[in-house]
């Protein structure tokens, strides 16, 4: 029997990589594996509805194709349903599918879809409503992601120019953080939690954190003071930021942050208001993934026979 697919399209993520998705579809996807229908998102958070009507109807994929964002609408709307979840990037950022080992590319993350290599991952649930999939974060990280929301260009570019002209006014606040049985507080200007290792453009921020170990990794930063940067950055491109002086890192399945005065939270690269008191609790392989293998090729085609 086919695999009965839906594929949710952002019409209008990140650099424009999506314009032509109807084509790549039909000349990459393998026809004797998928059966599938297109559908655009119209609004902010409408592929939640999409995905969730998707399930309801009795679909067995259901395929972001967008950012980040794109990717966490859907997996909100797949919740506790059980179905596979696939994801074409193309979005600036791309956080999950880089942690995936998605290749950037649509036509050939539409080819990993014919591997038809399933994987179960851990998300994240946030105040017992939103569902986060690859990271979260609050402080200066919620705050650029909130910036970036209103922003009229996306990109690197635009991002590192946004991250550039607000570094300077946004300052530490002091947070009440509980971690597994443990109360710490702290003093910190972003405090970030990955439950993979990557973040958006591909960046590594958490050396140890697994996509599906059952365990949110939790880095506490400080903010850097300008002359300490080409020590920091060096250490976080190169995947060793817990050797900064400028950051303390945990580990556990559950975590509560109290005093999130400006109340936003960065979830999967968007900005919510969620409120003083944020918690975050790690549900284990609890989305249901196409994922790549890296064992085989994916040049492999099939066209739809006319």
């Amino acid at each position: 029997m086919k695999n009965k697919a839906l594929f949710v399209v952002n019409p209008v993520s990140g650099v424009g990589r999506q314009k032509k998705i109807e084509t790549i579809i039909a000349q990459n996807l393998n026809h004797d594996l998928f059966d599938y229908t297109v559908a655009y998102t119209e609004y902010a958070h409408h592929g939640t509805e999409l995905a969730r009507r998707a399930a309801d109807q009795g679909y067995d994929t259901v395929v972001a194709v967008g950012g980040d964002g794109s990717v966490n609408d859907v997996a909100q709307g797949l919740r506790g349903s059980g179905v596979r979840m696939g994801i074409v990037p193309c979005g600036s950022g791309n956080g999950l599918a880089s942690s995936l080992k998605l290749p950037l590319q649509p036509w050939l993350a539409v080819r990993v879809l014919n591997q038809q290599h399933k994987a179960a991952i851990d998300s994240i649930v946030i105040n017992d409503t939103y569902v986060c999939v690859n990271a979260a974060g609050v402080g200066f990280d919620a705050y650029v992601s909130r910036l970036m929301k209103a922003a009229k260009t996306r990109g690197l570019s635009a991002y590192t120019n946004l991250v550039t002209r607000a570094y300077a006014g946004y300052n530490s606040s002091d947070y009440t953080i509980t971690i597994g049985e443990r109360t710490i507080v702290r003093n910190a200007w972003i405090i970030a939690l990955q439950n993979s290792s990557r973040i958006g453009f591909n960046v590594p921020v958490a050396a140890n954190a697994r996509i599906d170990d059952g365990i949110i990794d939790i880095s506490i930063v400080d903010k850097v003071p300008l002359d300490h940067l080409p020590i920091t950055m060096p250490l976080l491109l190169t995947n060793h930021l817990q050797l900064s002086q400028h950051v303390e890192m945990f580990r556990a399945a559950e975590v509560t942050i109290e005093g999130n005065l400006d109340k936003w939270v960065d979830i999967d690269g968007e900005g919510i208001n969620l409120g003083t008191t944020v918690h975050f609790v790690n549900h284990p392989h609890s989305v249901q993934v196409f994922s790549r293998d890296l064992s085989r090729p994916i040049l492999i085609r099939q066209l739809r026979q006319q």
